[in-house]
């Protein structure tokens, strides 16, 4: 028969080796900061952003922003690179997105775009509110009162890459410094 003094022995190493198993599954679902990359940029995005299945084939990558505090639903940071010379100009990426928007009662409105370098990569910032058209350029659209949009155009490279952040007008002025960070972590490479 055993000695208390083995058991014990056998019942801590198990213990222990639990412990470190369960602390290896934790620390390996941690969310950490995830580079991407696109039209010759690379960035990070926060590590509080999940990434979400894209909705199409044009999208690099689809961050899920989390909703702010009373807020029902959360936002989206979509990336596009469409290649060199496509995806249209600057100006008419600015002016597509904000037609997106029909002005509220109350609502600020498009806001004057932002030019500003990263680094050696150009980059244009543009922001509205409104009732956002969600869908897709042709399909159904989906009206969302309350909504903001947060944008940023980086001149890569290889071609323009398009961030656009949307969701209700809380969770994107929340998310706002995490979007700016991204932007400022924008290099060439």
């Amino acid at each position: 028969m055993p000695s208390r003094r083995l058991l014990k022995s056998v019942s801590m190493n198990t213990v222990l080796t639990a412990s470190l198993v369960l602390f290896q599954m934790v620390s390996s679902h941690a969310p950490a900061a995830a580079t991407s990359a696109a039209g010759g940029l690379a960035w990070t995005a926060p590590k509080e952003w999940g990434t979400a299945p894209s909705t199409s084939s044009m999208r690099v990558v689809t961050y899920r922003v989390p909703a702010a505090a009373g807020d029902s639903e959360g936002g989206e940071v979509a990336v596009f690179f469409f290649g060199p010379g496509q995806g249209g100009s600057t100006q008419a990426n600015i002016d597509r997105w904000i037609a997106q928007f029909k002005a509220e009662k109350g609502s600020a409105g498009p806001g004057k775009p932002v030019s500003m370098k990263v680094g050696a990569v150009p980059v244009t910032i543009v922001t509205t509110e409104g009732t956002y058209s969600s869908g897709m350029p042709g399909g159904a659209m989906t009206p969302k009162p309350g909504w903001a949009l947060r944008g940023g155009i980086a001149e890569g490279p290889k071609g323009p890459v398009f961030f656009k952040m949307v969701g209700p007008k809380k969770t994107v002025a929340a998310a706002t410094p995490a979007f700016d960070a991204l932007l400022k972590s924008l290099k060439k490479g």
